[in-house]
């Protein structure tokens, strides 16, 4: 079962200087760790990014935050976008790459070249909208490749899933009037970037092509499961996919520092698995995992190196850290039971 690995030794060099950044290069760095120490990556198809085309941007971003981009490479400092994301000469180029990781993946899981596909890029990218940088995202790596996939592979229907703490309002811009991608996303609620309510459900076309799970604080590993089962899965068969790309995000796991979640790496395993009986069911197996999000670095690395198991059909399991400290889980059933009603998946 071949597995393609996307992955730069660029993506470590986007990092500020002299700021204590939680998104910073020992994230990637982990993940390589992780995936080297298991013994992992000589067992991975190895495929070598390229930067995406500025053709592949324009088909999500705008000209003009292009050309900001640029302006910044041209800058030949650091520069503060905004409180959170930060550009260094060298990011617009990583960034790229990142982009092309993600589509080269998807290109190759479409074509045949390998079964499934592991995407271990950074900066993030599911907060960049079509013409803004923000949430540490510079673009929108997931919606890059997603566009790629129905414009130049010819697909009619991509599910995007994306399970990282924050709502992905980027990849939900890029997609809002578009029915050939189906964008499920699950965050927690109310948190950065203060969107992904219940209401927005998609315009024009894309009515109802835009699903939106707001979950409370302090949702586990029961409630993930709860809005897998009764939820994403109905509204992924309904929708019948024909390539499924996962925005990985590891910032619910309930050691992260940036959120207030409660899922297990064991959860997150559940969650990887579920999504692989999904594709094999509904897609041919056809699924292409992205990281995001994850700022407890060793959440992410082990969090990253169990996916890759899974797509290697192993089973082994990594969790060196164990179950969540005692609390109690918020009943989720009048959240479901309004999802359910409100896109007819009763």
């Amino acid at each position: 079962m071949s597995v393609g690995y996307l992955t730069h030794p660029s993506f470590s060099k986007h990092a500020m200087p002299g700021y204590n950044h939680p998104e910073s290069p020992e994230r990637i760095k982990a993940v390589w760790n992780a995936l080297d120490h298991a013994q992992l990556t000589p067992r991975l198809t190895a495929i070598e990014p390229v930067e995406a085309t500025r053709e592949i941007l324009r088909a999500v971003h705008t000209e003009t935050f292009i050309r900001l981009l640029e302006r910044l490479e041209a800058e030949n400092r650091p520069v503060l976008i905004d409180q959170d994301t930060y550009a260094l000469p060298r990011s617009f180029q990583i960034a790229r790459l990142a982009a092309g990781a993600c589509v080269r993946g998807v290109e190759a899981v479409v074509r045949g070249d390998v079964h499934t596909a592991l995407a271990a890029i950074r900066p993030p990218g599911h907060h960049a909208t079509p013409n803004n940088a923000m949430g540490f995202c510079l673009l929108s790596n997931v919606a890059i490749a997603a566009r790629y996939a129905t414009q130049q592979l010819g697909l009619e229907r991509v599910l995007i899933l994306d399970y990282d703490v924050h709502h992905g309002n980027g990849t939900q811009d890029a997609f809002y009037d578009d029915p050939r991608v189906l964008f499920i996303s699950t965050h927690q609620s109310p948190f950065y970037p203060m969107t992904g309510h219940l209401e927005e459900t998609g315009t024009g076309a894309g009515v109802g092509a835009t699903l939106n799970v707001p979950l409370p604080n302090n949702t586990g590993d029961s409630g993930y499961q709860q809005v897998f089962e009764q939820i994403v899965w109905p509204a992924a068969r309904r929708y019948q996919p024909q390539l499924i790309i996962v925005s990985a995000g590891f910032d619910a796991h309930w050691a992260d520092p940036l959120a207030q979640m409660r899922l297990t790496l064991a959860g997150y395993d559940q969650l990887a698995r579920s999504v692989l009986n999904m594709a094999n069911e509904l897609c041919g197996g056809r699924v292409v995992f992205v990281m995001e999000g994850g700022y407890n670095v060793t959440a992410l690395g082990s969090g990253m190196r169990n996916i890759a198991h899974r797509l290697l059909g192993d089973d082994d399991f990594d969790d060196p850290l164990g179950d969540a400290p005692p609390s109690h889980e918020p009943d989720l059933s009048a959240l479901v039971a309004q999802i359910v009603q409100l896109h007819r998946l009763g």
